[in-house]
């Protein structure tokens, strides 16, 4: 499974519009000192502005854009035995952690998982597949849960908009000063920037892109342990790592999509690959709650 979450594919797609439609207007011409040189507190400036501005958009659509992926639908009067359990285990759970009561749904897919996201501790969904709930038993879907929960107490959504934001600001300042460099160095363009700038730009964005990914992936990692540790704490040691245990068995079934994989309970690669993971491999969470007394 791919370890790029909605949440970055929804930022990239909002900085590269915002980019493609600030060069059509010519927007980006500011940042030329007297047609010369970059201005570089303007593209600094810039780059923050738009870098932080795609990174919290696409926090702010988050659940819309989560809903829509999944076909997630959410509860709003229990209409059975399990869904009212679901809504009350997630009420407990949220006030023991000191959080708003999110939203809660089901989406319809065979895959044994459950996600989280929302723009704030106080406004924020959990999502569980059909598959979790035919295949896990209460107590593993209780620390599902709690470890849901956990994210949006720890403030993960958060943490990773401000990640991605300073990411992507270092993207795009650095893609336009190499594309600058090459313009006048290789390209000789003395006055403005010629195409190479823009074909360059574009191509180190995309670099850069990539290789910033691993950072916020890496970050991901972390907020994971302890998403763990927090649903241990809620749904109790034991429940957490069955759970864990539980998605070993099937974890070959588990996908979630690409996109929100970051915020969901499966996820573990190996190789060259884990540097993209956004979540650590099963059995080294496994390890890292047994380890704790």
């Amino acid at each position: 499974m791919k370890r790029i979450i909605l949440f970055l594919a929804t930022n990239l797609a909002i900085v590269v519009v915002l980019s493609i439609t600030l060069r059509l207007f010519g927007f980006e011409k500011i940042l030329d000192a007297q047609g010369t040189g970059l201005d570089i507190n303007s593209l600094l400036l810039f780059a923050s502005v738009f870098g932080f501005g795609g990174s919290f958009m696409s926090l702010a659509l988050s659940k819309w854009t989560a809903k829509r992926f999944t076909g997630a639908q959410v509860i709003e009067m229990p209409r059975n035995a399990r869904e009212h359990w679901l809504v009350t285990t997630v009420q407990r759970q949220a006030k023991i952690a000191g959080i708003g009561m999110p939203e809660v749904a089901i989406y319809d897919a065979p895959d044994v998982n459950a996600f989280a996201t929302g723009m704030s501790k106080n406004n924020a969904l959990v999502a569980v597949s059909t598959g979790l709930l035919n295949t896990m038993s209460q107590d593993e879907a209780e620390a599902v849960l709690a470890h849901e929960v956990s994210h949006i107490a720890n403030g993960d959504m958060v943490t990773l908009a401000l990640i991605q934001g300073v990411v992507n600001t270092f993207v795009i300042f650095l893609s336009r000063v190499i594309g600058h460099t090459i313009d006048r160095i290789v390209f000789k363009t003395e006055e403005g920037h010629g195409p190479a700038f823009w074909v360059t730009t574009i191509i180190t964005e995309i670099v850069l892109g990539v290789l910033a990914s691993i950072i916020v992936m890496w970050f991901s990692r972390q907020r994971e342990f302890r998403a763990d540790v927090g649903g241990a704490s809620l749904a109790g040691r034991n429940k957490m790592i069955a759970a864990l245990r539980r998605l070993q068995i099937t974890h070959e079934q588990a996908h979630l999509p690409d996109q929100l994989a970051a915020f969901g309970i499966s996820g573990g690669s190996s190789g060259l690959m884990r540097l993209f993971m956004s979540h650590p491999p099963l059995e080294e969470r496994i390890a890292a709650l047994e380890a704790q007394r």
